[in-house]
């Protein structure tokens, strides 16, 4: 198929991997914050075609895995309510609460329904004038635009039974959160290109500068991936700091504008927890107060108390590049995909399930 097959070809991949050892001299480590692009290299064994020196590591770009534990509770709470219908993507069934997931919830007979669009849930929300309908609006900048639609459409045709229980995250703070931290390992990194896609990377040229760290816009196939790093050692063996768009044929850099100011019309930044990892200053998103009546959290006044999480999940560790999953001692024994300890290994996107799906 064009657009894909072409970015799998080993001998395309064998060619950008030849140039990537004849550039590095030393040691470097490199995230790719997406958690698509960890599946990717998983999946493909990229790590194999580049030098022993050259290590990716994996970042905190999986929604699901970030969502954090009082939001599922919060989730968990609402969809247990028998006047609710509420709609998730699938994923997020199994993800742990503090003591169960909304799969329990569902067998035990809550009214939880997988949808694969927010606007699904807007049409169930018309279809059911008598039920409350939620949709567990989480996800990047990627899903922020559809779920900022889903509410406007909602508030155009007057529907009072349809809210939102929003866990978004913004990365551009994720990416400077690692870079200002202590005891931070990486070198250069490789930006998701999906975000980029929908809000562009103006946000990432100050970062590099300030953090002297190259950051290079990348695709999530194969050679999307190997070229990807090939730029981004190719400035740290350089000494240079700048942005480059490797996803050139998806991502400009000014972005997608009307999906910015749909997301700007119906959200606000706000501080926010990413599960693992803690508070990030302004990387979330809200519901403005001209939304709130669809605001899911305002609607059911669920006084949910923040927990830590003592499952044991080093899912923070490995989500800011200190460890990978085979580090874990819970890995593939006490956590499982059958049995999760921590969301990495239920997500699609998670690190976890893609060690094990593929290792």
């Amino acid at each position: 198929m064009k657009y894909l097959d072409e970015y799998r070809q080993r001998d395309s991949i064998e060619k950008v991997a030849a140039e990537i050892a004849r550039l590095n001299t030393r040691p470097w480590t490199i995230m790719e914050v997406c958690g698509g692009q960890t599946h990717a290299i998983v999946k493909y064994g990229l790590q194999q075609f580049l030098p022993a020196a050259v290590e990716l590591v994996h970042g905190p770009g999986c929604p699901v895995c970030v969502t954090p534990l009082e939001a599922i509770d919060r989730a968990i709470a609402i969809a247990s309510r028998p006047e609710v219908i509420f709609c998730s993507f699938g994923d997020m069934l199994r993800v742990p609460g503090s003591d169960r997931d909304l799969l329990s919830v569902k067998a035990a007979g809550g009214d939880i329904r997988i949808v694969y669009s927010p606007l699904q849930a807007v049409t169930l929300a018309e279809e059911n004038p008598d039920r409350e309908v939620v949709f567990f609006a989480i996800g990047f900048e990627t899903t922020a635009p559809a779920n900022a639609m889903a509410v406007f459409l909602a508030r155009e045709k007057g529907l009072r039974n349809f809210s939102l229980l929003v866990s978004h995250f913004l990365v551009p703070p994720a990416i400077e959160s690692i870079c200002s931290a202590k005891n931070c390992r990486v070198q250069g990194f490789l930006a998701a290109g999906h975000v980029c896609a929908v809000m562009g990377y103006e946000q990432y040229p100050p970062l590099a500068r300030k953090y002297q760290i190259p950051i290079v816009v990348t695709g999530f196939e194969p050679l999307d991936i190997l070229e990807g790093v090939m730029l981004c050692l190719r400035q740290l063996e350089e000494g240079s700091c700048r942005v480059e768009n490797q996803y050139a044929r998806a991502v400009e850099r000014h972005g997608n504008l009307p999906a910015q100011e749909m997301v700007r019309q119906v959200f606000e930044v706000v501080d926010q927890n990413w599960r693992g990892v803690g508070t990030v200053a302004a990387s979330g998103l809200r519901l403005r107060q001209d939304f709130a009546l669809f605001d899911a959290g305002r609607r059911f006044c669920t006084d949910i108390i923040a927990r830590a999480d003592t499952s044991g999940c080093i899912s923070g560790e490995i989500m800011q590049g200190h460890k990978k999953p085979g580090d874990c001692p819970h890995f593939g024994n006490s956590c499982r995909p059958e049995k999760p300890l921590g969301a990495p290994m239920v997500s699609s996107e998670g690190a976890c399930a893609a060690y094990y799906g593929y290792r």
